[in-house]
């Protein structure tokens, strides 16, 4: 069966939605596809019998491959279409996950982490820049809730890790398993999906090499601790039960899928408060209450404690992010795919280098440390919130 005849077949499989709702589609798929193996690093971890340094190394893969990704990926997406990269690397992002959950050392971890995250970056720009120009098309805001959409995709691929390894399936079953769902999941949600037009009439390309301006800079900033601690979250958070309260794996799987339902709760209804309260204060406030749930977090006396203060994360996290793309995805410098894609660049390395990295911190100083250190990174950002503008 040729290209062209089976994309015509997907089209007709397909659901008929909404130009929003097949972005949302986009978000929830994305995330499901990349949440599963989270909530299952303890198992993984413990049968390699490596450290968290070590383990941390190992989980740099991902940020490796997110970062030659965004950094080169403008002009190939633009060449190939949003269309068809969403529909591939969507579809082969839980087969390289999938894969790497039967590493037996961390090397083997991080060589089969690269993979995923080159189609993480790609992913990444094109459902950001598609949830941009339908707002644009439609007049209406909608990129945190599009982003809620992203939170309830790891929340649900969590909450199955969770209950998987409650069922005693091993992470490996689990995560082929997520395979054929996926793909079910894109037929189903993504097979009408096309490309919106794009949000301005321009001939200006997207740059080879996404360069950080220092506009981007400063909005990296303003994310800088929203992305460190989200991905501290998912990293993180069910070895920080397991190891600090003796949770079980069930339970130590839920503290990843709490903060990722909290997160998606707000923002499904955060667009209204940016609307009426700007984003300035809107991130101020977020960021406030970040800091409060990382310090309950670093201090929690009892496992349920810490499952408050990772809710509290997952609500301050929420739509710092999405924020800081729409104004980065504004920005009129330089074609937009490459003022989202260097600030999804720097924000991703973020998000996924710097919770390894905090492997070594957790294991000098104890892993509660791996979340108190992200204190001055809130107060970093919010001197940076200053930099988010109203439409």
């Amino acid at each position: 069966m040729s290209a062209v005849l089976r994309a015509s077949v997907l089209r007709r499989r397909g659901l008929r939605l909404p130009l929003a709702w097949r972005v949302y589609g986009a978000f929830f798929l994305y995330a499901f596809a990349m949440g599963g193996i989270f909530a299952r690093l303890p198992e993984i971890q413990r049968a390699m019998h490596v450290a968290e340094g070590a383990f941390g190394l190992a989980l740099i893969g991902t940020a490796c491959g997110t970062l030659v990704s965004l950094t080169f990926a403008g002009r190939w997406l633009e060449r190939v279409g949003h269309r068809r990269t969403l529909l591939a690397l969507t579809a082969l992002l839980p087969v390289f996950y999938a894969l790497a959950s039967t590493s037996g050392s961390p090397l083997m971890l991080f060589v089969l982490l690269v993979p995923a995250g080159l189609c993480i970056g790609a992913v990444e720009i094109i459902v950001n820049l598609e949830a941009d120009r339908v707002e644009h098309q439609t007049g209406r805001r909608f990129m945190n809730r599009a982003h809620a959409f992203w939170s309830a995709g790891f929340f649900v691929a969590g909450l199955l890790g969770a209950l998987m390894s409650r069922l005693g399936i091993t992470p490996q079953v689990h995560l082929a398993i997520v395979v054929p769902v996926q793909a079910l999941g894109i037929a189903l949600l993504l097979g009408r999906f096309d490309a919106a037009p794009h949000r301005v009439a321009s001939n200006t390309a997207a740059a080879r090499l996404a360069r950080p301006t220092w506009g981007v800079l400063m909005l990296v900033a303003v994310a800088l601790s929203a992305m460190v601690l989200e991905g501290a979250g998912a990293d993180w958070s069910a070895i920080y039960m397991r190891d600090v309260f003796g949770a079980t794996s069930f339970f130590a799987g839920i503290a990843v899928a709490t903060g990722a339902l909290t997160q998606a709760i707000t923002r499904f209804f955060a667009d209204r408060f940016v609307d009426r309260h700007q984003p300035v204060a809107v991130a101020r406030a977020l960021l406030g209450v970040l800091g409060l749930g990382t310090l309950v977090v670093f201090v929690a006396p009892t496992g349920w404690t810490a499952l408050l203060g990772f809710a509290l994360m997952g609500v301050g996290t929420s739509a710092i992010f999405p924020l800081a793309m729409s104004a980065a995805a504004q920005r009129t410098d330089r074609a937009p795919a490459t003022n989202v894609a260097a600030l999804a660049q720097l924000s991703f390395v973020a998000f996924l280098l710097g919770p390894p990295l905090l492997g070594f911190v957790a294991q000098a100083f104890g892993i509660r440390w791996s979340f108190g250190i992200g204190l001055p990174l809130v107060a970093l950002s919010l001197v940076a919130a200053t930099t988010l503008r109203a439409r």
